[in-house]
């Protein structure tokens, strides 16, 4: 056989032995716990954080893996601790869509067993003041998606909608799809959609209740001073706390009264009236949908994946005031947000990697 006819046989025969040799079980990297965050500041440490530095910083992850396909490489320890974020602030566009590569790279990386593996999804997000404060900390046992729907100005809208914000097969706000045919779906197909990614409620509510326990959120002079703005929102004026509710992803930054309103009846509607609105972020979605996709395929277990929201604003201004003045300001609440998430998602990770010999097999949960 000539040289010219060898090669290709070559190089498939060694591309194989390649994935194989990378594949092979006892060769893999089994993560215990992945930690993943939605934006950084510039550099992962050393500078102005986001929501992953107080997860580099101090979980010395100092190792890092370059994984093909990822928007940003994977950092660990040598306690089985990983980590990663989807978005960087020099990032040339604004999108939640890294959150989707980030997980498909790392599920496909064949270098990776990840059938074991927890995942915390943390960021900071904005909160109901009818349901807490800024500052604090929030598990989710429900995402649910707030971007799929139907739209038309509120101001076209009939005059008994009280938004003009729907679900895709219905005619009018806080109604489901019907599920038949006639439903004015896709190509006239039978809708058997939901918004909503149930997560393990009961690891949910052990992570609440195990930090809950064991953690004291920070609180601050200023925070005190803004939250007393919030008349007529008992909750909102409380000092900071850890949380249970659902959170709502939309890649719109909406804000305001009449939003909340249409925030509140989603989570509500999507979830059976089971959980409860209580913090709003953009990429949560995108990160436990492909999740769940990768469950499918027998890549991840979807019952060990958990939500941490915390709270870096309000998403409606103070009493009395206009809604264009607090829109996008997250200023004062960030970084107590960024210390919230850490405090009380630290503790429910430094409890799964010290006991791993339990957690490996055995998923924790709580009634």
């Amino acid at each position: 056989m000539s040289a010219a006819r060898a090669l290709p046989t070559l190089i498939a025969a060694c591309g194989a032995l390649a994935f194989a040799t990378a594949a092979r079980p006892a060769d893999r990297i089994a993560p215990k716990v992945i930690v993943l965050a939605g934006f950084e500041v510039d550099e992962d440490t050393g500078d102005t954080p986001g929501e992953f530095q107080f997860w580099a910083e101090r979980e010395h992850l100092d190792g890092t893996l370059a994984v093909k396909g990822a928007p940003h490489a994977l950092r660990f320890n040598d306690a089985g601790l990983y980590g990663s974020v989807a978005g960087n602030t020099r990032d040339a566009t604004l999108t939640t869509v890294t959150a989707s590569e980030l997980i498909l790279a790392l599920c496909l990386d064949p270098r990776l067993d990840l059938t074991h593996t927890y995942w915390l999804i943390n960021g900071i997000s904005g909160i109901d003041p009818a349901a807490g404060p800024i500052g604090s900390a929030v598990w989710a046992a429900n995402v649910v998606d707030g971007d799929a729907l139907r739209e038309i100005a509120d101001a076209e809208a009939p005059r008994d909608w009280p938004y003009g914000l729907f679900a895709i097969g219905t005619t009018a706000p806080n109604r489901l799809p019907q599920r038949a045919a006639t439903a004015g779906g896709w190509g006239g197909a039978t809708l058997t959609y939901t918004m909503n990614y149930a997560l393990n409620a009961g690891l949910t509510r052990w992570a609440y209740e195990f930090s809950r326990a064991r953690v004291q959120l920070a609180d601050r002079p200023q925070l005190k001073a803004w939250r007393e703005q919030y008349t007529g929102y008992p909750a909102a004026q409380h000092p900071p706390e850890i949380l249970l509710g659902g959170t709502l992803a939309s890649a719109r930054y909406w804000h305001g009264e009449a939003r909340t309103r249409w925030a509140r009846d989603w989570v509500r509607l999507w979830t059976d009236g089971h959980d409860h609105f209580v913090t709003t972020a953009m990429e949560q979605a995108a990160y436990v949908g492909s999740l769940q996709r990768m469950a499918a395929q027998g890549l991840v277990d979807f019952q060990r994946v958990l939500m941490l929201r915390s709270a870096s604003n309000y998403c409606t201004p103070p009493t009395g005031q206009g809604v264009l003045t607090t829109i996008g300001d997250e200023s004062l609440g960030t970084v107590p947000a960024y210390e919230a998430q850490y405090r009380a998602g630290s503790v429910v990770v430094h409890e799964l990697l010290e006991h791993w010999d339990r957690y490996r097999e055995q998923i924790p949960s709580a009634p």
